[in-house]
């Protein structure tokens, strides 16, 4: 079976989360994590140091696909728009090394990784050390962009299952009428 590595990215506008994990669809590798801490003031910079992480990220570890949480709109509409903001970078990152990126809504993280989607943070954390036998908890964003890029490795190897299964069971079908 064909593996694959993929790159998380839990956007954020002062500290951005990545991982990357290397995945056969069976069993996850961890193959490293961080944050993209941002210092600058201005607005134009810290999205600036964003791409800069994440383009320094693909060049370093060449990961075949990226997968990104979506915006989550609570409260505070400000806050969401720097967040789509620093999305939107990050995305572009990606792009421009032509990685194909799937978008993930945090609930969906959770399920995928806890088994529930109103987990805790410290339960995500719990299950991302448990699922990449690591020996530490990685930091808090860290652990969500792990858990964002096991989310797509379940998503993406189960369809492909899925679409094989359904296409294995049209072909028996198929022979089936013709006998």
């Amino acid at each position: 079976m064909a593996t694959q590595k993929i790159l998380g990215i839990d956007p954020g506008s002062n500290i951005t989360g990545f991982g990357i994990i290397e995945t056969n669809g069976l069993k996850h590798r961890y193959i490293t994590c961080g944050a993209i801490k941002v210092t600058e003031k201005d607005l134009s910079l810290r999205l600036q140091q964003i791409f800069d992480g994440i383009r320094e990220t693909i060049f370093e570890f060449q990961p075949d696909t990226a997968a990104i949480e979506q915006i989550f709109m609570h409260k505070n509409a400000g806050s969401a728009l720097k967040l789509g903001q620093a999305r939107g970078v990050a995305i572009v990152a990606t792009s421009i090394h032509t990685i194909p990126v799937a978008e993930y809504s945090a609930r969906q993280v959770k399920q995928a990784v806890v088994g529930y989607g109103a987990a805790q943070k410290q339960q995500v954390q719990q299950m991302v050390t448990r699922l990449l036998n690591l020996t530490q908890v990685p930091q808090a964003d860290a652990a969500d962009a792990l858990a964002i890029a096991i989310c797509h490795a379940n998503s993406s190897f189960g369809i492909s299952k899925l679409g094989k299964a359904n296409q294995l069971g049209a072909l028996k079908i198929r022979r089936g009428r013709l006998r």
